[in-house]
């Protein structure tokens, strides 16, 4: 089995643990190919790694079984950005803190690679959202798993966007921003932000303002069939428009068309680990506070 395998740099520290993980990757007979990124951090770090490297930035072109992402949970969202559409499955070892998408922990990383050779796991597909029409500003980078979300710039004054969806008007938001979240967005900023949590297979959006100045607009959940279009009115003259963690600068009257994302991203889902299972343990979904240290 050929792993792509994404990381982004680390304390130092951890340069130990990311070896470990790959020469128990080799131990169960798998072959790393590592992202350039990552490689080059670990040579910076006097670790001496002679696994592959991916050729360049199209996994199409590499023969490859999955894409494995070490580190949290925006390296996972690195790593959906890397595999990009070439449907190769996705699967996160956790070595940051909260692990929501990246849910193998470091003891079962054994157990994980030997499920992952021995075929036992599932693959659940997940649906992105993309932005059309910025192919200028976005190339082929232009979908999230997470979100699609548009900010004021720094300490500007409020935004205004005008939404429509499809053709009919919905909402102007006074607001500093906005958010549109995918169902595996949904446990992510938007939460944050007061959102609600959607079951990763559901096929909806949410539309999220961020700190609105109308405390009766509420986050919204709509069918993700709609083509949302954005206008901005802003009184600064940029706006950010985020995907994920990629941040672009755009004009502050731009219009943004959204969308459901014509693919989605493969993620490889072991045994034990799902996403009701995830919502009590990383959220501690359900939990009594009053039965709290019996």
């Amino acid at each position: 089995m050929r792993a792509a395998v994404n990381g982004r740099g680390m304390e130092v520290a951890m340069a130990p643990v990311v070896a470990d993980v790959l020469m128990r990757m080799r131990a169960a007979g798998m072959t790393p190919v590592l992202a350039q990124g990552l490689a080059e951090w670990l040579a910076k770090c006097d670790v001496r790694v002679e696994d592959a490297w991916l050729a360049d930035r199209d996994p199409r072109t590499q023969d490859l079984d999955i894409c494995i992402s070490l580190g949290g949970d925006g390296t996972l969202l690195d790593t959906v950005a890397l595999v990009g559409r070439a449907g190769i499955p996705v699967l996160g070892i956790n070595l940051g803190r909260l692990g929501f998408l990246s849910s193998v922990r470091l003891e079962e990383v054994d157990g994980a690679l030997k499920a992952l050779m021995d075929g036992r796991y599932s693959l659940q597909d997940r649906s992105l959202i993309e932005v059309v029409g910025q192919g200028a500003l976005l190339g082929e980078s232009n979908f999230a798993l997470n979100e699609v979300s548009i900010h004021k710039r720094d300490s500007a004054s409020m935004l205004a966007v005008h939404v429509r969806l499809g053709d009919d008007y919905l909402n102007t938001y006074w607001s500093d921003g906005l958010i549109i979240a995918t169902p595996t967005g949904s446990t992510a900023y938007s939460l944050s932000c007061g959102g609600p949590i959607l079951h990763p297979a559901g096929d909806a959006f949410v539309i999220n303002p961020i700190s609105p100045h109308n405390l009766n607009v509420r986050p919204f959940v709509v069918p993700d069939h709609f083509v949302i279009r954005l206008r901005l009115e802003a009184r600064a003259d940029l706006c950010l428009l985020n995907l994920d963690a990629r941040s672009h600068t755009i004009d502050g009257q731009a219009e943004i068309t959204v969308r459901r994302a014509p693919f989605t991203v493969r993620m490889a889902q072991l045994d034990g680990h799902d996403f009701l299972g995830t919502l009590r343990e990383k959220l501690n979904w359900g939990l009594d506070a009053r039965s709290a240290g019996r």
